[in-house]
């Protein structure tokens, strides 16, 4: 199973294959790549990010200002932006720790279109630093952040698996429960047609006719 079809995207101009350190291909994004879901495109490019060498990152998003839903959302690199310096009042509160920031420019930009898909509007292939190919050396090269968002992004992948199983018996079990109430209508509208049939006659009506 390649990446579109782990993801649920669906490509509209063909993307371009690379291949990975074992031969194995790997669908690169391109301008025009639909998916049906954030979620999706989102899987999409942690899974793409994990087989080429770097660390995604959930970056900025443009939100309705009618309903506050999430229409676009950039997804880049680790490395993007520069670390700032947190001081306090008095001067530093902790520690400083390495940076793992090099300002890294490569990302992608999705936004939803009317019909509901995701479309990525904008792909910067190019890192400004060497990419790691052992998931190993990936993972030393995250912050505490990133870690914790490649565990939610791994967990909701499997939530929303959960869900869609959940939702496949909800729906079944619903038709069960309307078929059922379907068969007990027309077994009550039969046994109140068979009463009638058998009412008695008012005898008041027997002796004017």
């Amino acid at each position: 199973m390649d990446l579109e079809d782990e993801a649920g995207a669906t490509e509209n101009s063909g993307g371009v294959e690379l291949v990975d350190c074992e031969g194995d291909p790997i669908v690169e994004p391109c301008e025009g790549m639909e998916f049906d879901s954030e979620d999706a495109a989102k899987i999409f490019y942690d899974e793409y990010a994990r087989r080429v060498g770097f660390v995604m990152r959930v970056m900025s998003c443009r939100r309705s200002e009618r309903d506050g839903k999430i229409l676009a959302r950039r997804l880049g690199c680790n490395k993007e932006g520069y670390c700032v310096s947190i001081r306090g009042k008095f001067g530093p509160v902790r520690k400083p720790r390495a940076s793992t920031r090099e300002g890294c420019k490569a990302m992608i930009h999705v936004k939803v279109n009317r019909s509901g898909k995701w479309v990525i509007t904008k792909f910067v292939k190019e890192h400004n630093h060497p990419l790691v190919i052992s998931p190993r050396e990936a993972r030393q090269t995250m912050d505490e952040k990133d870690k914790k968002i490649q565990e939610l992004t791994a967990e909701l992948r499997n939530k929303k698996r959960l869900c869609a199983a959940y939702q496949e018996q909800l729906t079944a079990f619903v038709k069960i429960v309307e078929e059922h109430n379907d068969q007990l209508s027309k077994k009550v509208q039969s046994v109140v047609n068979n009463i009638r049939k058998y009412e008695p006659v008012d005898p008041g009506l027997m002796r004017r006719s």
